[in-house]
């Protein structure tokens, strides 16, 4: 089926997330936006983001020691300029929110006046993750979906998956840019084609290609493939951050237990209620991500269990509850009482601190093709990302990036009309099985061969085992017309691909990398960058 003639826009933005929906509101009036979500609007890893947003807004903190404190976490692979650009801004991007409405908790203070509460999360010296409660991120992206809806000329295109970018060169032109989006509608299964004036992914990360992921079901890398397919770098994928504790229940589909916990004094058990945390680093449990997560690994591998626990039940009844509702909530619904008793959980796959390379305005290799959020690589999070520096990161480069849209004069249309997506040369595939059992076999040779523990040897495994589910893939691809299963393989068969590429190529462990064949870190912390063949920079 031949799609009809493209609908043209100002900007299209993949995603609406935090990053998404903060550049949407930074754009002129006048200009026509269009705002594509896999699902329904929010539906994303903003929204569930449970801990808060760093910033620096206590007299007993500073923009230095955020900074310093980001650079410790990042094991020596941060970009300074691009730390000091975000953690600079933290102040104002929380007046900002504060003026759209966002309810942050307050506490009284000694001295009798209100103020935000803050609290402290692994590798901060300070508290300075401001919250509500423990659903910052669902009321940040309310507040702002609030925001976009009073907004003339933003056009919510939801149930729409991205197939792939579409750039100048493709359509006969000597320079290349980004000029619009094959995408397709997951209730009708019709193709449609966008063309714009600039081209924002605001996609997320690529944790679903791990089998166990703290992320909802969107988090399938499908901006970092796009973007790699059309002519990208991307840098450091080898940094994929586990969220040292998510809920292990049959049912529970690793439920985030926050960060927050033990920020509140919660305490890592072995299964026998002995504390292991100093045995690994005298900061405990408020260790960097990395660091807490390769204890639990080693202690569950070393004592061939399934799970260690979380206790915070020491703590005062009511400020489990106050502070942690909804995980108060949603334990008790699978059993388990915080205030009674420790709780099982087990690290999962959560962020993905390497992405497409961008600039501080979140400017990719292709002109007018923008990345920002989780999808992106800034150099904010070098080797591990620390804990609630994302949200504040998808809100500076949505307004980086749209102060920089802003300035860039409208050009013409391509010479050469979109290619409208054309399928009549493909068939309906009677295999479907084919994509659940490749879809299986990718998640669990990540997670067994590429997780918090590597080796050469794995990684060799690993490689060699996903160039063959590429290949099936990619012959699915060209023969079978394509719906949500086959595009989010297609898109994490090409990240397993980079991520396992960047893995093999760092001969060292460093923050969340960590290879029993190369334990010890360089002297030299240099990125990993990778290529694609029709990279033009």
């Amino acid at each position: 089926m031949l799609t009809p003639k493209p609908d043209h826009f100002d900007v299209v933005i993949i995603g609406s997330g935090a990053a998404g929906m903060t550049l949407a509101l930074h754009l002129p009036d006048d200009y026509r936006i269009a705002i594509l979500c896999k699902e329904a609007p929010l539906e994303g890893s903003s929204y569930y983001a449970q801990g808060g947003v760093a910033a620096v807004l206590d007299e007993y903190d500073s923009i230095g020691a955020h900074i310093d404190d980001t650079l410790v976490a990042g094991d020596g692979l941060c970009n300074p300029e691009t730390v000091a650009f975000v953690v600079e801004q933290s102040p104002g991007i929380i007046d900002w929110l504060v003026t759209l409405g966002v309810n942050f908790d307050t506490r009284v203070s000694n001295s009798g006046r209100s103020e935000f509460h803050l609290t402290q999360e692994g590798g901060h010296t300070h508290r300075r993750v401001i919250h509500a409660a423990d659903a910052t991120g669902r009321e940040i992206t309310e507040r702002l979906a609030e925001a976009l809806n009073e907004r003339k000329g933003v056009e919510f295109f939801t149930d729409q998956i991205a197939i792939d970018l579409v750039t100048s060169d493709q359509l006969g032109e000597s320079s290349k840019y980004c000029c619009g989006v094959h995408t397709l509608n997951l209730k009708t299964a019709e193709t449609q084609t966008l063309s714009c004036q600039n081209l924002v992914l605001a996609t997320g990360g690529a944790s679903k290609v791990y089998l166990y992921t703290s992320n909802p079901d969107t988090a399938s890398g499908d901006g970092i493939a796009m973007a790699w397919r059309a002519g990208c770098r991307v840098a450091n994928l080898e940094f994929n951050q586990f969220h040292p504790t998510c809920l292990y229940h049959p049912t529970a589909k690793s439920f985030l237990i926050s960060e927050a916990l033990r920020g509140e004094g919660a305490r890592l058990l072995l299964p026998d209620g002995t504390p292991f945390m100093e045995n690994f680093d005298p900061r405990g449990e408020l260790a960097s991500r990395d660091i807490v997560a390769r204890a639990i690994d080693f202690e569950m591998k070393r004592l061939g269990c399934d799970f260690v626990l979380l206790d915070i039940s020491h703590k005062d009844d009511g400020l489990i509850r106050s502070h942690f509702p909804n995980i108060y909530e949603r334990c008790l619904s699978h059993g388990f009482d915080l205030t009674q008793a420790p709780i099982p959980i087990v690290p999962a796959a959560h962020y993905t601190c390497g992405g497409v390379v961008t600039d501080l305005s979140g400017q990719t290799d292709i002109k007018n093709l923008y990345a920002i959020g989780e999808v992106s690589y800034t150099g904010l999070h070098g080797a591990n990302r620390m804990a609630s520096n994302s949200l504040l990161e998808c809100m500076v480069f949505g307004r980086a990036a749209a102060q920089s849209i802003r300035k860039t004069p409208k050009r013409k249309l391509p010479v050469n009309p979109i290619p409208r997506w054309d399928d009549s040369q493909v068939s309906r595939s009677r295999e479907d099985v084919i994509l659940a059992h490749n879809w299986e076999e990718l998640r669990r040779l990540m997670w067994d061969y590429v997780g918090i523990v590597r080796s050469d040897r794995r990684l060799l495994r690993a490689q060699r085992r996903i160039q063959l589910l590429q290949q099936e893939i990619n012959d699915y691809y060209a023969h079978h017309t394509i719906n949500r299963d086959l595009l989010e393989l297609r898109n994490l068969a090409q990240v397993a691909e980079l991520i396992v590429r960047s893995a093999l190529s760092r001969k060292e462990s460093r923050g969340l990398h960590y290879n029993l064949d190369h334990p010890d870190q360089s002297s030299a912390a240099t990125e990993t960058i990778l290529m694609p063949t029709n990279y033009f920079g």
